[in-house]
């Protein structure tokens, strides 16, 4: 699509928009921050997001010293102030980017005027652990960060983006980057689904709240699957399509005396009308009497007997 097109269907998205925050994200020079700063002006609340790699890594690809980097950094963070009272800004892959240094661009990009510090695991390197602890040094250690919000950006190459976001929580962040069924470059970014439903239904450890209803998130989750083309794997947590499925017997049995005993959230939570007992050779009689029943068959006991022989033998 050319760019052109982009930006004319970015402002149609701005101008419909009427509680989001609309942002777009641009690289540090001032071309880009300019196409965004008019991609987002028609919304009633705009935001740049501009970023540019920290580390030593990515600092050598634009072969940049520390200090070139530094007044990059001051001058595209000034840029977009200029042209847009919201600005977020992220050192690009910061958990693999030197300490102090880190810290030292993070003042450069406050004292520039930026509103938002994204910090991100641009490569999903990092550990709960240790993304808590960050976000807390931070927020402590670097001038006037205790007046930012702080934003955490993980990947999901060790499979830990969520707890990742939501170590950074618990340590102070308040914005969370993520996606509709995990999207994203490689592995994929943090499942906007994961986090909304461990906050709700660990409320009682983490005593945080979106403005989410969850009660689409398994809609918004079949509509992404479809226009993005990328299936959501079966076994998914929260979208899955066997993530309120049961097929042993024991799990069955529990589920139908007291659905509590092997699902912690109700399937209405997330936007589903109820939960699906399977039929296979692992179910017992007791699911196969109620999914009869569901189908308006009765069969006494002597006939189910046989009817989940039967279904032994075969299923």
């Amino acid at each position: 699509m050319r760019p052109k097109v982009i930006l004319r269907l970015f402002q149609k998205l701005s101008k419909r928009s009427k509680n989001a925050v609309i942002c777009g994200l641009a690289r540090a020079n001032f071309k880009d921050i300019e196409r965004c700063a008019e991609a987002v002006r028609h919304s009633s609340q705009p935001r740049i997001h501009t970023f540019i790699g920290t580390s030593p890594l990515h600092r050598a690809i634009p072969n940049l010293t520390q200090d070139e980097m530094a007044q990059r950094i001051h001058d595209t963070v000034t840029h977009a102030r200029n042209l847009c009272d919201n600005v977020q800004w992220s050192p690009m892959d910061a958990t693999r980017t030197e300490y102090d240094y880190l810290c030292r661009t993070i003042e450069i990009a406050i004292n520039a005027g930026a509103t938002t510090i994204n910090i991100p695991d641009t490569v999903g390197y990092t550990a709960p652990r240790e993304s808590a602890e960050l976000i807390r040094r931070l927020i402590k250690d670097v001038p006037g960060a205790p007046e930012m919000i702080f934003a955490t950006h993980c990947h999901n190459d060790l499979g830990m983006a969520t707890a990742n976001s939501l170590a950074a929580v618990d340590a102070g962040a308040r914005q969370i980057e993520c996606t509709i069924n995990g999207l994203g470059e490689r592995a994929g970014n943090t499942a906007l689904e994961e986090v909304v439903m461990a906050m709700k239904v660990r409320n009682d450890i983490m005593p945080y709240r979106t403005q989410i209803d969850s009660t689409k998130i398994m809609a918004i989750s079949r509509r992404v699957e479809t226009v993005s083309g990328f299936a959501v794997q079966f076994n998914k947590a929260i979208v899955g399509k066997n993530a309120f499925a049961h097929e042993s017997g024991i799990h069955q049995d529990g589920m139908l005396k007291n659905a509590e005993t092997f699902e912690i959230m109700r399937p209405e939570d997330v936007g589903l009308s109820e939960t699906n007992l399977v039929m296979g050779k692992h179910s017992g009689r007791a699911a196969l009497r109620s999914k009869l029943t569901d189908l308006g068959i009765e069969l006494a006991d002597n006939q189910l007997k046989r009817c989940f022989c039967t279904l032994q033998k075969f299923g």
